[in-house]
């Protein structure tokens, strides 16, 4: 657990919560929570399924998930 208010404990999720925030949730001030919930779970599929990834090789994650544990040849 990491303390509060220092997201420099916390990188990996800020940079994730940083990405949904300005690359997918940037023009929904006039949205509803559940609009808005749904535009995080399509940003969230997006980042981990369809979107590729400069450190990864410019695979996605699951690609490399999916490899890791064998799914794929």
């Amino acid at each position: 657990m990491t303390q509060c208010g220092d997201p420099l404990h916390n990188a990996l999720a800020e940079r994730m919560n940083n990405t949904i925030k300005n690359g997918w949730l940037f023009d929904c001030d006039d949205e509803s929570f559940e609009q808005v919930s749904k535009r995080i779970e399509d940003a969230v599929y997006v980042y981990n399924h369809v979107r590729p990834h400069q450190g990864i090789n410019m695979r996605t994650p699951m690609e490399v998930v999916s490899e890791t544990v064998g799914l794929t040849a």
